[in-house]
């Protein structure tokens, strides 16, 4: 693990950048169970964590666990079932890629648990890591114009699920009817970092 880089982020933030996902996921974990009364915000990503505080500065416990995180998944906050109708355009595709059987494939996708580690792209768009190795894919050599809202889908390590209609690159595997983002829901996003999200086969 090299040494992290605190960057300031205007006068109420810090960016933090690491070299893997793991120490994100264990420095957020670790601030979210501490529950620093002058943080205001933590916002992972994939080797960032953004840090908003209340414009008092950053403790120096803050700092020194920037500084040396612990490394490992988050806690799940809460489990979500996303049932799935694998139904994709790019399910065979996918199968025979991966030198398996259609059945095999949607076995696979769904009897493993996964964890949000970030969000991004779009509103309610969820990375979720613990996609097994043997669907490991990258994205699309050309991105489609629109993927419909609701699309599950795969790239490289992450499973994710479409939350509106949107241009993207990665390989459908199915649909849900699943609300992925509701501006009346607190919060609105449905998949948070640090949830524990499994998908059921219907």
């Amino acid at each position: 693990m090299s040494i992290p880089r605190l960057l300031p982020y205007g006068p109420r933030a810090v960016l933090v950048e690491y070299d893997t996902l793991d120490e994100v996921m264990g420095v957020t974990r670790s601030l979210d169970q501490a529950e620093w009364p002058t943080l205001v915000e933590v916002v992972p990503a994939l080797r960032t964590v953004l840090v908003v505080h209340d414009g008092s500065g950053l403790p120096d416990e803050v700092r020194a666990l920037l500084h040396a995180p612990p490394v490992g998944e988050r806690p799940s906050h809460t489990r979500v079932e996303i049932a799935v109708s694998y139904e994709g355009p790019d399910l065979i595709e996918v199968a025979d890629r991966c030198a398996m059987t259609v059945d095999r494939l949607i076995a696979m996708h769904s009897e493993a648990e996964y964890v949000v580690a970030f969000c991004g792209f779009v509103p309610g768009f969820s990375y979720l890591t613990g996609l097994p190795g043997p669907l490991h894919l990258p994205r699309r050599p050309t991105p489609r114009t629109s993927v419909p809202s609701g699309s599950v889908a795969i790239a490289n390590e992450y499973s994710a699920v479409y939350p509106a209609a949107t241009p993207g690159g990665w390989h459908l595997l199915g649909r849900t009817t699943a609300c992925l983002w509701d501006d009346e829901r607190e919060p609105p996003a449905l998949l948070v970092p640090g949830t524990t999200v499994t998908f059921r086969p219907v």
